[in-house]
């Protein structure tokens, strides 16, 4: 049996156009299903718990890396498999798993391609899926927010970045690596990822894999204003590990901390005095 939980909500009203197109199809299908539509944060996440206990074989996150993510924190550690059906903005989560981003495709893909063991990450104690960080990232994430009024698709993150690029300062990064030695330096961005991209697309751990029980840690030091233009030509096309600026590590865990400091995960800004994040090796059952 399939549990499908819809955020009508994602992708500026996104979501509820394509849960409707997804119920109809798995009606066509003749496919046993259940569908509940999300009115609240943190619903799907009681949702998803609610499809663990009655044992169903698939659990369909309509919706975007947030929708994701609030479904797979009701199913860390159960037998129900994930799907996710993408439906939002940036939709990257989905990219690290190959999952089509045409929803009709992505159904078709997800009933073809049995469930695999997939990691996750934890901060502080909370599962996050795809990458967290704090610095540039949640720069961009701001001024991208106020852009999706008017845009679609990247085209506000690639605003958020731009407007990042000019207006924004090194923030002062305390980090260990697998409980190493601190080192504290001036940073543009650090970044743990379990998946290749953010905010739409921008590759910002281009080796990352959701199955190799790693966290891609990623840190650029402080850029020349000179500079930025070229490294952010360089950030798109893939090359961030090329820079020498950029630190690079694949760690079991990363413990971090910046003064005021707002970390994005998947998407959403919180405040955290101090972040400790860690991989969960195969924490998930997920269809990829």
């Amino acid at each position: 049996m399939i549990y499908a939980i819809c955020n009508p909500t994602a992708g500026s009203g996104r979501g509820k156009i394509i849960g409707e197109i997804i119920k109809k199809i798995l009606i066509e299908k003749n496919l046993p299903f259940r569908m509940e539509v999300t009115e609240r944060p943190g619903q799907a996440t009681e949702f998803a718990k609610e499809a663990c206990d009655m044992q169903v074989d698939t659990v369909l996150a309509i919706g975007g890396d947030g929708t994701a993510l609030e479904v797979a924190r009701g199913m860390i550690g159960r037998n129900s498999a994930l799907g996710i059906i993408p439906a939002g903005t940036g939709n990257d989560f989905v990219k690290a798993l190959g999952v089509p981003l045409q929803p009709i495709e992505a159904l078709d893909y997800i009933l073809a391609h049995p469930p695999q063991s997939t990691d996750a990450g934890e901060i502080n104690g909370e599962i996050f899926l795809n990458e967290i960080g704090t610095g540039f990232d949640v720069s961009v994430l701001d001024y991208a927010a106020k852009a999706k009024k008017t845009f679609r698709g990247i085209l506000p993150y690639l605003y958020g970045v731009l407007m990042t690029l000019f207006r924004f300062h090194s923030i002062s990064l305390t980090y260990a690596i697998d409980g190493g030695e601190k080192v504290t330096m001036d940073a543009f961005v650090v970044s743990a990822a379990n998946g290749e991209k953010i905010g739409g697309g921008i590759p910002i751990a281009p080796q990352a894999k959701v199955d190799d029980g790693k966290l891609d840690v990623t840190i650029v030091g402080k850029v020349k204003r000179t500079k930025l233009i070229v490294r952010l030509i360089g950030l798109m096309r893939g090359k961030i590990l090329d820079f020498p600026e950029t630190q690079y590590y694949r760690a079991k865990s990363v413990a971090f901390t910046v003064p005021e400091m707002r970390v994005n995960i998947d998407g959403e800004i919180v405040r955290e005095k101090t972040v400790t994040a860690r991989v969960l090796p195969g924490a998930l059952m997920i269809h990829r």
